[in-house]
């Protein structure tokens, strides 16, 4: 049985009878793509396909999906990995306790299956793996750790998996292994894709992964800096390079562009600015490409000019002010941090959108704003950190990309392109037209494509009720507080499988108080999403602060949905 459901506006939820359907689909879209469909992202037993309305429409897609076969191709190619394991698990006397085996005999049976890469979620590089044996099945742990240590092979349901990194989980820890199984050093950062055969060795010391029909594993020395900071520069007799410096980050100042589109497959969000027409704009103010990369600012932003710097900022500007300074002096020396400042007769007031000229030693000060709750500043040049997986933007969730900006950092510029400065475009919201605490701000959503695990109370509640964005909220998601909403009675205290997730999707986890996913959201989740805010208003709930009031307005689903139909439901679920 195959069954398409809305996801969003721009993204259907194919679903299917198991995991080897959601792999064939998988597998039929990334030999054979359809114009206009992005990548695919593989669930439990379910496929996520995003695609442009723009080129294809969501009917002819779901047609096209439903002649698509849903049998893997039998191939001599498969690439098969061994990964080796030290079975000294915390858990692994309990997990075998669990199911009435021997410590011995769940080594036996888990090195001896045959595990399938089924789909990557929960984290870059984190791979559910699926084996031959029916039997190997082991309940998660009934109260998750806060820590797991990375390299920790792991079972929970029917699945396998290793930690690529520490994080919380809730799976059962059986063994550990030295194998890197995310690596951004690499050609191919993720050791495990969907499709790929694993077989888990049995060693008593280190040893190295192994894998047929493909290239090795790589090293695990990490080549990119997490920081650009002044301690790093090399000592010279001669000015420093340019650049801007961070004086303070304010709440919180990351580097961001466009993000990482195209390696979902690997378990990686694409992340990227939250306000995107506000970083556009910020670029096109100086003269930049439209994806190079700025500062994403949430409140009380200072910073350094090194050398001559022209600049823009958009999106939730407060009062934006520039200071003229006595220049960086020789070596590059900045004046202390915290030093006296100057008179403030000499201080320049600028309006957002406009580009603007720093001397040397000049310092940028942008206030709280009013409304809305993030800045964008552009450098003409683009700040040219080295980029990660082809985007320079900050995913806190996956840790990919530039730390958070502290004080000290200096950014390096890149040098300007042929573009000139250009009036800001008209789809960028002006400040005046963001979202402020108190007030209401209107998200028109698509049900689906978990609807159906609630009832027509319940809907009515999620969009007849203004909900509070609370202070919890992050770049992962707006946590929100009303009346919490009930599931039906059939799907109380039910598990659903790990499935694709968007921008934008609205999940409700068991207390029924929904959260709003924004860019740097787990790929997959496990909690039903009810509906997901239309892409083109997924830019505004990026400028939603604290204490905003949001209001969900339906604005319908996608003609390809179908009608619901009875869904079985399994355990799945992130670790």
């Amino acid at each position: 049985m195959i069954r398409v459901l809305t996801a969003r506006d721009d993204a259907l939820l194919v679903e299917l009878d198991d995991l080897d359907q959601a792999v064939a689909l998988y597998e039929s879209l990334t030999t054979d793509p359809v114009r206009g469909v992005g990548v695919p992202v593989p669930g439990a037993r379910t496929l996520l396909v995003p695609f442009r309305p723009s080129a294809i429409t969501a009917h002819a897609l779901a047609a096209e999906l439903r002649t698509r076969p849903l049998e893997r191709r039998a191939t001599s190619a498969a690439r098969t990995v061994e990964i080796p394991v030290r079975y000294d698990g915390a858990d692994l006397a309990e997990a075998a306790e669990l199911i009435a085996w021997s410590t011995d005999e769940l080594v036996r049976r888990h090195t001896a299956a045959a595990w399938t890469v089924g789909f990557v979620g929960f984290a870059p590089g984190f791979a559910y793996l699926t084996s031959d044996d029916p039997e190997l099945v082991v309940p998660r742990r009934a109260s998750p750790r806060t820590r797991v240590p990375a390299g920790s092979v792991a079972l929970a349901g029917p699945y396998s998996g290793v930690y690529p990194r520490e994080s919380p989980g809730g799976w059962q820890l059986v063994g550990r292994t030295d194998a890197l199984v995310w690596d951004v050093t690499r050609e191919r950062p993720a050791l495990l894709l969907p499709g790929d055969e694993v077989r888990f060795v049995a060693v008593r010391a280190t040893a190295e992964v192994r894998l047929d029909h493909a290239a090795g594993h790589g090293s695990a020395a990490r080549t990119v800096p997490d920081r650009m900071v002044e301690a790093d520069l090399p000592e010279t007799a001669g000015p420093r390079p340019g650049g801007v410096e961070i004086v303070s980050p304010g709440v919180l100042a990351l580097v961001q562009d466009l993000g990482r589109p195209g390696s979902e497959g690997s378990g990686v969000s694409a992340s990227g600015a939250l306000d995107r027409p506000s970083l556009r704009a910020a670029n096109r103010a100086v003269g930049n490409p439209p994806d190079a990369a700025v500062v994403e600012s949430v409140g009380g932003l200072r910073l350094r000019a090194h050398g001559p710097q022209v600049l823009a900022v958009t999106g939730a500007a407060g009062e934006i002010v520039v200071r003229p300074g006595a220049g960086t002096g020789p070596g590059g020396a900045a004046p202390v941090a915290g030093a006296p400042d100057e008179p403030a007769r000499h201080d320049r007031r600028l309006r957002s959108g406009e580009p603007f000229a720093l001397d040397d030693g000049d310092v940028l000060r942008l206030a709280a704003p009013g409304r809305g709750l993030r800045a964008y500043v552009a450098v003409r040049g683009g700040i040219d950190v080295p980029p990660v997986l082809g985007s320079r933007a900050t995913d806190v969730l996956a840790g990919l990309g530039p730390d958070p900006l502290g004080p000290g950092d200096l950014l390096p510029v890149g040098a300007p392109e042929r573009g000139v400065p250009a009036a800001v475009p008209r789809s960028a919201p002006a400040s005046d037209d963001l979202p402020a605490p108190g007030e209401i701000t209107v998200l028109p959503i698509v049900l689906g494509p978990r609807d159906d695990w609630f009832d027509t109370a319940a809907i009515a509640r999620l969009t007849g009720q203004d909900w509070l964005v609370t202070p919890r909220s992050n770049r992962i998601g707006l946590r929100l507080d009303g009346d919490p909403l009930a599931r039906v009675p059939e799907q109380d205290g039910a598990e659903l499988p790990s499935e694709g997730c968007v921008t934008g999707a609205v999940q409700v986890p068991p207390d029924g108080l929904p959260v709003l996913f924004l860019a740097d959201h787990p790929l997959t989740g496990g909690y039903p999403v009810v509906g997901a805010v239309v892409a083109d208003h997924v830019p505004l709930a990026g400028q939603l602060p604290a204490g905003a009031l949001v209001r969900f307005e339906v604005r319908g689903r996608a003609p390809a949905a179908l009608p619901s139909d009875t869904v079985q439901h399994h355990p799945g679920g992130t670790p």
